[in-house]
């Protein structure tokens, strides 16, 4: 009998090579509104989880909102970025046509940048009709909203799920949800990741790390 029924994969920086790109984007926008950040920050402090907790950290830190179209004008940038740049992350495609569980895709961007990213980087067959968006939700990531989410949507006990992050809000969200989570430590040092099951630095670790918990 399996001891997995579901694998839920975050989609920047597990599926598609996106956050270099992405925080790029959001780096020179935040400089452009009078809040100088580098892209390392912005890969420290906001990778894995929505704008609305990019505008809740620059109030906190700056007492200013970000203008209203801040968020249009990101996405205006970063699809472009997306459709000259993006290309999956390397190895995701191997362990996609080779998983024999089921899988759905949960991620806290916009459904139309997940599309857009799948679409771009010839990956929007494998997630068809299993895609969740932190849209869909009343809190992102590190809540367990997303994940508790796409289980209830898959019909899949949170116990017997096994989610796939990148980030330190990846993986608390996934805790919180009380499901098992493997982080891939592709951007963020595995130190960081300390709350996941177990790390893994390519994605060619990834399919034995889930054949040994299938078979627990």
């Amino acid at each position: 009998m399996s001891a997995i029924d579901l694998v839920i994969f975050d989609n920047d920086g597990v599926v598609v090579d996106s956050e270099v790109l992405a925080n790029g984007v959001l780096s020179d926008l935040l400089t452009e509104y009078w809040q100088p950040t580098s892209l390392e920050q912005c890969i420290r402090d906001f990778m894995g989880g929505t704008l609305a907790g990019v505008r809740r950290f620059v109030k906190e830190r700056s007492g200013r909102d970000l203008p209203e179209d801040f968020d249009d004008l990101y996405h205006q940038r970063l699809f472009r970025a997306f459709a000259s740049d993006l290309r999956p992350v390397p190895g995701i495609r191997a362990v996609l046509d080779s998983l024999h569980l089921p899988f759905c895709l949960a991620s806290s961007g916009t459904l139309d940048r997940i599309v857009l990213s799948l679409t771009v980087t010839g990956l929007i067959d494998y997630f068809a009709g299993r895609i969740f968006s932190a849209e869909e939700v009343e809190h992102g990531k590190p809540a367990p909203d997303l994940f508790l989410h796409a289980a209830s949507n898959m019909d899949v006990p949170t116990s017997r799920c096994v989610v796939i992050e990148d980030s330190p809000n990846g993986v608390a969200a996934a805790r919180a949800a009380g499901m098992t989570v493997l982080a891939y430590a592709g951007l963020t040092p595995v130190e960081r990741l300390g709350g996941a099951d177990a790390t893994f630095v390519t994605m060619g670790a990834l399919l034995p790390l889930l054949d040994t918990l299938d078979k627990a």
